[in-house]
């Protein structure tokens, strides 16, 4: 039904925090969002998500206008809702009360019935000796691939 191959990522967030606990939560979009989307038109980059009245908001998510709304087109950076149950909200509102961890989004899709999903992650920041490390280890890797390459 939908094209699937709409797979937004924050690339950076892997590097910057180290991954605790995952979501997949529905967002709520306007017409125009989920037209921009659909053509690959996002960013995730600098955005986070902040609970507020026992509700899931991410904020500062970079969605493009769309090139044929009208007057009617939405605003880029504009705050967006997130679905999700209760418990979840409530796992995820005690995580960001702890000092240190935060909730990041990690990806967006559309997901096979043509909805658009965003993985959402409970983090807690790396230290800049651990960002070492994920270097170290990166390089490695490609070390050993291309050793194994040739």
């Amino acid at each position: 039904m939908a094209n699937n191959t709409i797979n937004i990522k924050n690339r950076r967030a892997t590097f910057d925090y180290e991954i605790i606990e995952s979501f997949t939560a529905g967002i709520v979009l306007t017409g125009t969002e989920i037209k921009s989307l659909r053509q690959g038109k996002a960013g995730l980059t600098d955005s986070y998500c902040m609970r507020e009245n026992g509700e899931l908001w991410v904020k500062s998510m970079y969605i493009a206008e769309y090139s044929f709304g009208s007057y009617n087109n939405h605003t880029t950076h504009r705050d967006r809702k997130l679905l999700l149950n209760k418990k979840e909200i409530a796992r995820i509102g005690k995580a960001i009360e702890q000092p240190g961890y935060s909730v990041i989004p990690l990806r967006v899709f559309i997901n096979e019935r043509g909805l658009a999903k965003m993985v959402i992650a409970i983090a807690r920041g790396k230290k800049m000796y651990d960002k070492r490390q994920s270097i170290k280890e990166r390089e490695d890797k490609r070390a050993m691939d291309r050793m194994f390459k040739h």
